[in-house]
């Protein structure tokens, strides 16, 4: 499994209630994604970052996703290229389904 978290710096700081409605016009896009198992949308304390903390099955289908397409977009709606960081997760503990999994 692979965590990949992406970043983007903001032009103007926004509430967490401003990023929560801008995260809401694209959650939607992520669901029934290939490989796709969770993705957690993120803001800084001070607002002015926003990002995903993304677990993929592969590395290879997150980066099915983070195409130059994918790139483009996150310029346009947030202003700012993103930065990407992929993880390698040998081990994940979820306490929602009650599992420990690994790959």
């Amino acid at each position: 499994m692979i965590t990949a978290i992406t970043r983007f710096a903001l032009p103007q700081p926004v509430s967490p209630e401003q990023a929560k409605s801008i995260f809401l016009t694209t959650a939607h896009k992520y669901q029934n994604v290939p490989g796709l198992f969770r993705k957690c949308y993120v803001l800084s304390d001070d607002g002015r970052t926003v990002g995903g903390i993304y677990l993929w099955r592969s590395r290879e289908d997150a980066e099915a996703v983070y195409t130059d397409s994918w790139k483009a977009f996150v310029l346009e709606k947030y202003g700012s290229q993103p930065e990407i960081t992929y993880l390698d997760t040998p081990l994940v503990v979820d306490n929602v389904a009650g599992e420990i999994i690994s790959d």
